[in-house]
């Protein structure tokens, strides 16, 4: 008799072994085929597409220009310092009021003063200390013609930093469509180029979007110099001529 139950549980424990062991061979077959299965239902379900971007550029006149001037002073004290900074930076306003630029279109775009206890020499003394007063301002000029005249008389009035000088058109609005227009233009002939050479069509536009980084920048074609030499007439100024770039990222769908 207790032979016979040894038997009958020694069967009941090979089965079960066996169910173990095709339940476990059966999932792990699954999860091996699973990933293989789901790259073939993604690659299925994928859209078909073609991505480009195109570029569209416009070459322009600049019509405005920008200009920073500075005044710095150094004096032993802060109210020595203010002082003179404000009675110098007087007379460079009124300056370039005198050439024509309006209030608007002036604006300080920096103040700063600080303590220096370094001078040509070296450290300064303990009980020395030199102040530095910063004034800029960012000018506009409207009349490009007259450009290296309000430079000059600036410099003249006692302005001795110039931040460099910047040409712009005021509304870029209309060319910034234009440059669009182009750069959607351009971005099909991409297309349709990418298409041939696949030997597959394109189809409707499913996306497009402005390239942010680099939308509606402008590039100029010319180095600029500014020489504030002695000599007669006014400081030359080039504005030459001006790129406004748009990119736009075109996504369309891809026929075979």
């Amino acid at each position: 008799m207790l032979q016979r139950s040894v038997r009958t549980m020694s069967a009941l424990a090979l089965v079960t072994t066996t169910l173990v062991g095709a339940l476990a061979f059966s999932a792990t077959s699954w999860w091996q085929d699973a990933p293989a299965a789901n790259a073939q239902a993604t690659a299925a379900g994928a859209p078909r597409t073609i991505t480009v971007v195109g570029e569209g550029k416009v070459r322009i006149q600049p019509d405005v220009a920008r200009a920073n001037f500075g005044v710095e002073v150094v004096r032993p004290s802060v109210r020595e310092a203010l002082d003179e900074n404000k009675q110098v930076m007087d007379e460079v306003l009124a300056a370039l009021e005198a050439q024509g630029i309006s209030e608007r279109d002036i604006q300080t775009t920096g103040f700063s003063i600080y303590a220096e206890r370094f001078g040509p020499q070296g450290p300064l003394p303990e009980d020395q200390v030199n102040y530095r007063v910063s004034n800029n301002v960012m000018v506009v000029v409207r009349d490009l013609e007259n450009v290296g005249a309000v430079v000059d008389a600036a410099v003249e009035a006692g302005a001795n930093n110039i931040y460099g000088i910047e040409f712009r058109v005021d509304d870029p609005s209309s060319l910034e469509s234009e440059a669009r227009q182009g750069a959607v233009e351009d971005a099909v002939a991409k297309a349709e180029e990418l298409a041939d050479l696949t030997g597959v069509t394109v189809g409707a536009v499913l996306s497009i979007s402005e390239v942010i980084s680099s939308g509606s920048y402008y590039a100029s074609n010319f180095a600029q110099s500014i020489g504030l030499g002695g000599g007669g007439g006014a400081t030359p100024i080039s504005p030459g001529e001006l790129e406004v770039v748009m990119q736009l990222q075109v996504t369309s769908a891809r026929g075979d």
